[in-house]
């Protein structure tokens, strides 16, 4: 099957690589434009090492190598002023919008009484208000073409169900979960559906750094890969270590798509079993 988003266009922010990068290639195989937007920084109490401006030109040249356009923007989703910008702008040149993949995300660990404000802070503004600044840019453009679409936010197992030393990300993933419901009642009545995407382990450079590996291996402070993908693997039900963004991607595609056209207000979850019980 091809084509299943031609004629579309999607906003994906966190684009510059990793499951962002994954969205924007995927869609532009089955036929979407697509409105890149990326911080290419480093981001303050992160321990995911930030995209560059060279991280969001090879998504650009890989998204046109598939042959559609695709416009890119340096903007931070904590910045509202800056994402309405980028993607009214995109929307300019592009004519239209159909999908938005809420992805742009960070990580940082500590127990939840343990850290400080601005730590808990950065996290709920990238992750559960940038999803919302997000949905608020773009938004008013799929209502503009009165012909539906589909919103797809990013969440994560620790949107569904508690996990230790990573409170703050926790309580945002699961804030946009509550995100997603609320957004999916107020949008029905547009043929505008919601839903999120809850990844588990997944090989991007949010996860394969080596702060989040020593998180995975307590008392080693250089754990070896293999030691690491072994602590990561026993999350999982099925035998693999981690998921890889492009497995993420599939999922997006088939909420960004027709295919799906009565699912909303969906929590899925691509986590190789993990949150079976």
């Amino acid at each position: 099957m091809s084509g299943r988003l031609e004629g579309k266009v999607a906003l994906v922010t966190g684009a510059a690589r990793g499951m962002g990068r994954a969205q924007a290639v995927r869609f532009a195989q089955e036929g979407a434009d697509v409105i890149a937007v990326d911080v290419c920084a480093p981001v303050e109490h992160s321990t995911n090492p930030g995209a560059s401006p060279g991280d969001l030109a090879e998504t650009v040249r890989l998204v046109q190598s598939h042959g559609r356009s695709i416009r890119a923007f340096v903007a931070d989703v904590r910045d509202q002023q800056s994402l309405d910008a980028a993607v009214a702008q995109g929307v300019d040149a592009l004519g239209r919008l159909d999908v938005i993949c809420a992805t742009a995300g960070i990580s940082s660990s500590g127990r939840a009484v343990e850290m400080g404000a601005d730590r808990w802070q950065t996290m709920l503004d990238v992750n559960l208000t940038g999803v919302w600044r997000t949905c608020r840019a773009g938004i008013p453009h799929i209502l503009d073409g009165g012909r539906g679409g589909s919103i797809v936010l990013i969440s994560s197992i620790a949107g569904l169900r508690g996990l230790v030393s990573v409170g703050h990300y926790t309580a945002a993933k699961h804030g946009v979960v509550g995100l997603m419901k609320s957004l999916a009642n107020e949008l029905a009545p547009h043929n505008v559906r919601v839903n999120t995407v809850h990844p588990a382990n997944t090989r991007t450079p949010m996860i394969q750094n080596p702060a989040t590996m020593r998180t995975f291996c307590p008392g080693d402070d250089k754990p070896t890969q293999e030691r690491f993908e072994a602590a990561t693997q026993s999350m999982h039900l099925l035998p693999v270590p981690m998921i890889e963004p492009e497995d993420i991607a599939a999922a997006c595609l088939f909420l960004a798509s027709d295919e799906s056209r009565y699912i909303t207000g969906v929590t899925l979850p691509v986590d190789a079993g993990h949150c079976v019980k």
